[in-house]
């Protein structure tokens, strides 16, 4: 079953991403998904992107290797037969958008008034510019260039809206303060950001991490990728969790290129490490099935400090059993050790495994803003299924 899950997957998938391998200077970043009772974010940082190289021999023998089917059966036993190493280490993501997503406007002082003539054009927070003048653009730099060339003539933008596709006619502004046309748009094309690794596929090494997707700090809506990359990560500190102020894991980017991001889903990011991580602490477990998910005693595992996971106590309660988003039941952590690190619940630990009896439960996924030593949690099932659909 556990090959049946994986070859689909990974041979759909390639079919729409041809991902980049990268080389990153090391810099201190700030654990990027912001968690709470509302909203998950994701913060913007430099995307270095220096070659279109893949290795195709890795993932072709991974495709060899497995078979990945859509599980379509509701049946609480259809994972009954996979078995998977558990996470609990973080991981780097940096990727470039599909398109260029606009995410603000700033009036431009013309000759005689303010004006905005993207505002003007139609275009809103969200929507993804992906044609000038019917010609695809790459990115932002790109779309930056056509703008300033244009001599104020009009150009043709083609955006996405809401999955729908849509045309703008845009006539840039020349800036009397900079000296040149513009559009009065905000936009952004590549993020970064330290996740938590939840489970990983004995022999093929494809993951998933998490528990909730990378969404836009603004809107809250998921980030529309076009390729990504997976990265070292270096965990150097904690800033503890308070009523009103969620605490965040810092770290730092350590290494180039340790695999592959293919999707970017509700219920956690998926991708394909190019070898066994080091950091792998224990031998592969069963899947825990929302039925068999119990109120009470419970561990997840999350790597805080000194770069080790290890495991802490917490208490599962409130299941809903029948959800398929990544609020499935309530997490309290109540290990003290814990508490004293890290308040609880911070941003970074988002993915951190649980379990229950010896099987995987799911993920971490959100805090509560105003009580760090609560959250909530997905089923592992979730996760699984909507690894599936990319398959689709």
């Amino acid at each position: 079953m556990t090959k049946k899950l994986l070859k689909g997957f990974l041979l759909c998938i390639l079919a729409f991403f041809i991902f980049s391998a990268t080389v990153f200077t090391t810099y201190d970043i700030i654990i990027s998904d912001t968690i709470s009772c509302s909203y998950d974010a994701y913060r913007s940082s430099p995307f270095i992107s220096i070659s279109n190289k893949i290795d195709e021999s890795r993932t072709n023998s991974v495709f060899r290797q497995n078979k990945v089917t859509r599980l379509k059966s509701q049946n609480s036993d259809k994972y009954k037969d996979i078995s998977l190493y558990v996470g609990g280490m973080p991981f780097g993501v940096k990727f470039i958008t599909e398109g260029v997503l606009v995410v603000g406007f700033s009036d431009i002082q013309s000759k005689s008034s303010l004006k905005n003539p993207a505002n003007e054009a139609g275009l809103r927070i969200n929507d993804i510019i992906i044609k000038v003048n019917g010609e695809h653009i790459c990115g932002a730099d790109e779309l930056t260039k056509l703008i300033e060339s244009s001599n104020g003539q009009k150009l043709t933008l083609t955006y996405t809206r809401d999955g729908k596709e849509h045309n703008a006619t845009l006539i840039p502004q020349y800036s009397k303060d900079e000296s040149k046309y513009k559009s009065g748009l905000y936009v952004r094309d590549s993020g970064a950001g330290i996740g938590t690794v939840t489970f990983i596929f004995p022999n093929t090494y494809a993951f998933g991490g998490l528990g909730h997707g990378i969404c836009d700090a603004q809107s809250g809506k998921l980030i529309p990728m076009q390729r990504g990359s997976v990265v070292g990560v270096t965990i150097n500190g904690v800033v503890k969790g308070l009523a009103g102020s969620p605490g965040e894991v810092k770290g730092y980017f350590s290494s180039g290129k340790t695999g592959t991001l293919l999707g970017n889903t509700d219920c956690g990011v998926y991708g394909v490490f190019a070898s066994r991580p080091e950091a792998i602490h224990t031998d592969p477990i069963p899947v825990c099935t929302r039925n068999e998910v119990c109120e009470g005693k419970a561990y997840i595992y999350c790597t805080l400090s000194e770069n080790k996971t290890e495991k802490y106590e917490i208490e599962i309660s409130n299941i809903q059993r029948d959800s398929t988003s990544n609020k499935c039941f309530t997490v309290k952590v109540t290990d003290q050790k814990l508490l004293e690190l890290s308040g609880g619940i911070v941003q970074g630990m988002s993915g951190s495994p649980i379990i229950q009896n010896g099987k995987l439960v799911g993920a971490v996924t959100h805090v509560l803003i105003n009580d760090p030593t609560t959250g909530y949690g997905i089923f592992i099932e979730n996760m699984l299924d909507q690894m599936g659909n990319l398959a689709e």
